[in-house]
């Protein structure tokens, strides 16, 4: 009888602990309630509305109502118009769109030629779920309505021919373990010394918030680094992983989202006040990160108050930009959009820690 008293008191004192410890309790109800939206609204395995585009050299009523039955099915969306294929394969490599629909000028007379394609799909072959998803599109027979006077669609698949699944995972891998490394190290590190009383030291000396915020991100950059050479070692010497774009683009790419990862700890280390929650509340942000980022699922195929949410995450574009660089060959200049974002949360994320952070002991 007094054991259970004893447990049941120890019991209440962790009940009422965890009352006290608000963002502990958040995490408990937090974690599974995001889980579900994410997998249950959010992540759509029925991929629609990929971004495509057109360049109809045809021109004909026949080869627009092609298109338009392929836009039909919903599974594509027209957002560009391209005046060749060179063109078609220009907006692909910058992002702009994953599917371009080639019509060639002589259409009319292909599709009275048995077997012979009318229409090319290229496809950027850097995300397997699209791939599928246009692949299925072009097996159902949905491309027009009626299937004896469907045209003959032929499939080009850049980057990722013989799509190979390491070589859509390998680059997203980089953002994955440079989110949880960052973060977690650079919130733990300043909550460390909260809890072991360094910070008083830090109190008597002339070293500024800013200073001291950068002395504490620095050595994590250089990890961060080290982590990104032995990913891309080990991708293209085990799984053969292709390097399309420059090592100095892959670096600089990596190095401004190491530095708005440290960013985003430092700004987490302000918040909490123990190591536990610095960890907790790094895994509440790697969770969306991984699934809304367009890492495993593609993010056009989500709904719309999903990507509001996945924009605000800086992995979300640095997939862009890695996957871009490196599987599609793409140019800082061409994906200088995600690049602006990326520098825009740095800063933003840098002055809001500065002007959390306070030398001075709650």
């Amino acid at each position: 009888m007094k054991s259970l008293q004893r447990i049941l008191a120890v019991f209440l004192k962790e009940v009422r602990q965890l009352r006290r410890d608000r963002l502990t309790f958040g995490m408990i109800v937090g974690i599974p309630v995001i889980q579900l939206m994410m997998f249950g609204y959010a992540i759509n395995m029925d991929v629609r509305h990929i971004p495509a585009g057109v360049a109809d050299m045809s021109s004909t009523a026949a080869s627009r109502e092609a298109v338009m039955n392929m836009a039909q099915t919903q599974v594509i969306d027209i957002v560009a118009q391209a005046a060749d294929a060179q063109q078609l394969e220009l907006l692909m490599r910058q992002g702009e769109i994953s599917v371009g629909i080639y019509v060639p000028s002589d259409y009319e007379r292909r599709r009275q030629q048995p077997g012979r394609a009318a229409i090319q799909l290229m496809v950027d072959g850097t995300d397997t779920v699209v791939q599928g998803a246009v692949a299925q599109m072009v097996q159902s027979g949905r491309t027009s309505p009626y299937n004896d006077q469907q045209p003959v669609t032929e499939m080009r698949i850049y980057y990722n021919p013989e799509r190979r699944s390491p070589v859509n995972t390998v680059p997203g891998l980089i953002g994955v373990i440079l989110t949880m490394t960052m973060i977690m190290f650079t919130a733990v590190a300043i909550v460390r010394e909260r809890e072991r009383g360094n910070l008083e030291l830090l109190i008597t000396t002339p070293v500024r918030s800013s200073e001291l915020m950068l002395a504490k991100v620095l050595p994590y950059v250089v990890i961060g680094l080290i982590q990104v050479t032995l990913v891309l070692l080990l991708g293209n010497l085990v799984f053969d992983v292709p390097l399309r774009g420059t090592l100095l683009d892959v670096y600089t790419v990596s190095l401004l989202f190491i530095v708005a990862n440290l960013a985003l700890g430092l700004v987490i280390s302000t918040l909490v006040q123990t190591q536990f929650q610095a960890m907790q509340l790094t895994f509440f942000i790697l969770l969306p990160s991984i699934l809304l980022s367009g890492f495993m699922f593609p993010f056009d195929g989500m709904p719309r108050p999903a990507q509001i949410i996945a924009e605000a995450l800086p992995m979300t574009h640095f997939m862009r930009l890695i996957r871009g660089v490196i599987l599609r060959g793409a140019t800082l200049p061409e994906l200088s959009a995600e690049l602006f974002v990326l520098v825009g949360f740095i800063l933003a994320a840098m002055t809001l820690a500065i002007l959390r952070f306070n030398k001075r002991l709650d």
